[in-house]
């Protein structure tokens, strides 16, 4: 079962077939590729209808292209279905593991294995956590009441509950509220803080000390990209094993041992359709740190 394509639609410009317009706006895929991609029926028109290698090209005309990433190595850690009725999808997701395809992720995604599991193509997520984050993600099953769960998230009326391991902050008042201006930084998926007016919010108490380490129990009131991530490093507690906080660690392979210590625990909304509460936890736990 292949996840769901991407589209294009082709901008003015001087090439005579639709196989050299792709490769010029796609450098980072070799011709070869995408002459296999043409042969497999892989590159095809809006409705779906495979193209030929050597279809004229046309300015606006949509071509859909579905993404692969050429020895895209395996993540041995599996997700658990934890809900699944016609509207709505919760899953566990282990950490490593991205939501959707991004850079060297494909079929290595929750959105592909549920896609194979499920045999559903219209699967969307409702919301994303990090690649490097464990816990609860969110899909909509079915286009019709899509909306209205997206606008749980929207309108912000679910309850999102987060849990971590960090460095100790004992000079702060608890729970302490982070209101902080985070902007994209360099690179370009890291993100920061700036000085001006807030656009995050994090509400943050403590469920666990040692010695060492504390463990809190975080509710993200807004969306912001990494914004638990950056709300802790900011405070100077940086979540245990976090590669890009404070400091972005040199490129290395993903260390399965030491996962980042940041739970998505739980969620909790009244359902849009049914009008009745709706309460659901990982099953995951943190490894509580020697």
């Amino acid at each position: 079962m292949s996840i769901a394509a991407s589209t294009v639609q082709l901008p003015p410009g001087p090439w005579a077939s639709v196989l050299e317009g792709l490769c010029v706006l796609f450098p980072q895929i070799g011709r070869a590729q995408w002459e296999d991609r043409f042969a497999r029926g892989r590159v095809q028109d809006r409705n779906g209808q495979p193209l030929a290698a050597d279809t004229p090209y046309r300015v606006g005309l949509d071509v859909r292209y579905f993404r692969e990433v050429v020895d895209e190595a395996p993540i041995p850690l599996r997700e658990t279905l934890l809900h699944v009725d016609e509207h709505l999808v919760v899953v566990d997701k282990p950490p490593f593991l991205p939501v959707t395809p991004a850079g060297g992720f494909v079929q290595e995604t929750l959105l592909a294995r549920l896609t194979r599991t499920l045999g559903h193509t219209q699967l969307v997520p409702l919301h994303r956590i990090d690649r490097h984050t464990t816990g609860l993600v969110l899909f909509s099953a079915h286009p019709a009441s899509r909306s209205a769960y997206q606008a749980l998230f929207r309108e912000r009326r679910i309850d999102k509950r987060y849990q971590a391991w960090a460095p100790p902050l004992p000079g702060l008042a608890y729970p302490h509220v982070r209101r902080t201006r985070i902007v994209a930084g360099d690179p370009f998926f890291r993100m920061v803080e700036e000085p001006g007016e807030p656009n995050s919010e994090t509400w943050i108490d403590v469920e666990e000390r040692l010695p060492h380490y504390w463990r809190y129990a975080l509710r993200p009131i807004t969306g912001r990209k990494h914004q638990l991530r950056v709300h802790l490093a900011g405070l100077g507690a940086p979540i245990l094993h976090d590669p890009f906080y404070p400091d972005l660690a040199d490129a290395a392979p993903d260390d399965y041992a030491h996962p980042l210590q940041l739970l998505a625990k739980a969620l909790r909304f009244i359902d849009p359709l049914s009008g009745e509460p709706r309460h659901f936890e990982s099953e995951r736990v943190l490894l509580t740190p020697a």
